[in-house]
């Protein structure tokens, strides 16, 4: 299988590198090849998405993507800027799917900023569909109306097919897993929604081993605090998925814990930590690379279908958490802290 290799930015290639060696210890024939991308990719070749950067990654059967972002960007055409490479790659790959997991292992469960025993042992997933909604929907734009005032304006938008193919996404998921599905909307208010609601809903005998539900989405976010375990896995448009996952993300205690994957309709997908590029910590060996090894670990499963590889490495994962090995982001005050190239030889060793 061959893998398309791209660092990006900041601490990108020091998390990337551990999750490499974690791949490659567990002996796999695996075909990598690197490639620049984001500023990094800019500042080379001045396009944050070389062409031959997009080649390797339709070319490849799975992306492990490190993070883009480099404040001396910041003030170049929106363009060039490295945040469009990921964009970029969504768009040319179809990567209409996120996957977004949280969780809590119990040892980092006093991490969290919510009760211990909440959030101890939760273990949810959010499907965001992630090429369509208000995020792209037309007509968009500025104007000034009648009276002389300036007026913003999006559309949310979402067709029949596009609801039923991050539907069959989420209640896939969901046959993977505890085979609950919640869909979450706003069809109380929004059209769109009513919609979703409808599609979602005449799914559900095409899976008759999950349990569908619905919510609104205020509601979602507000059971997601008080009792975040009644969830197994949410699927929901980008908007709302933007919002959600990001609120579930604060329930681990660390970002830095965090994997995703975004896949496309074959189940092709680019796997990457949830955080960004943290250009302050960047070369001082303290980030954290469990988000970028935990999101090799889901490439196995998703794109190469390698199950018992993927459960390998997210026990690796838990043995080094539960020998109370830490980076700085997880470290309680005053305990000792070890570094990114010291935790990724720990997972290592548990393999």
């Amino acid at each position: 299988m061959k893998i398309a290799v791209l660092p990006g930015d900041g601490i990108g290639a020091e998390i990337v590198v551990e999750a490499i060696k974690v791949l490659q210890a567990l002996d796999l024939k695996l075909e990598l090849e690197q490639a620049p991308v984001g500023g990094t990719a800019y500042a080379q070749t001045g396009d944050p998405l070389p062409p031959q950067t997009l080649a390797l990654a339709k070319a490849a059967d799975a992306i492990l993507f490190g993070a883009v972002g480099d404040p001396r960007y910041d003030n170049i055409e929106r363009a060039k800027r490295p945040e469009q490479a990921i964009l970029g790659l969504r768009k040319a790959l179809g990567l209409f799917a996120n996957l977004r997991p949280a969780t809590v292992h119990p040892e980092l469960a006093d991490a969290s900023t919510i009760r211990a025993d909440v959030v101890a042992g939760l273990d949810i997933l959010i499907v965001r569909e992630l090429t369509g909604d208000i995020y792209f929907g037309q007509p968009r734009g500025m104007r000034t109306n009648a009276a002389g005032d300036r007026e913003g304006f999006d559309t949310m938008h979402y067709s029949e097919p596009e609801i039923r193919r991050i539907a069959h996404a989420g209640f896939k998921a969901a046959m993977k897993r505890g085979r609950k599905l919640c869909s979450v909307d706003k069809a109380n208010v929004l059209e769109t929604s009513q919609l979703w609601r409808e599609v979602v809903s005449s799914m559900a005998s095409e899976y008759p081993e999950v349990a569908l539900s619905h919510m609104y989405v205020d509601n979602a976010a507000m059971q997601l605090i008080r009792n975040p375990k009644q969830f197994d896995v949410i699927v929901t448009g980008n908007l709302f998925g933007d919002i959600l996952s990001d609120e579930a993300s604060m329930l681990t205690g660390s970002i830095g814990m965090l994997p995703s994957a975004s896949l496309d309709v074959n189940g092709k997908g680019l796997y990457e930590p949830i955080h960004g590029s943290a250009p302050d910590i960047t070369g001082k060996g303290i980030a954290n690379p469990l988000a970028t090894i935990l999101s090799a670990a889901m490439m196995l499963r998703y794109s190469l279908n390698d199950e018992a590889s993927a459960a390998r490495i997210e026990a690796a994962v838990s043995k080094v958490l539960r020998a109370g090995l830490r980076t700085a982001d997880i470290a309680r005050a005053g305990e000792r802290s070890i570094s990114t190239a010291e935790m990724g030889a720990a997972v290592v060793a548990a393999l």
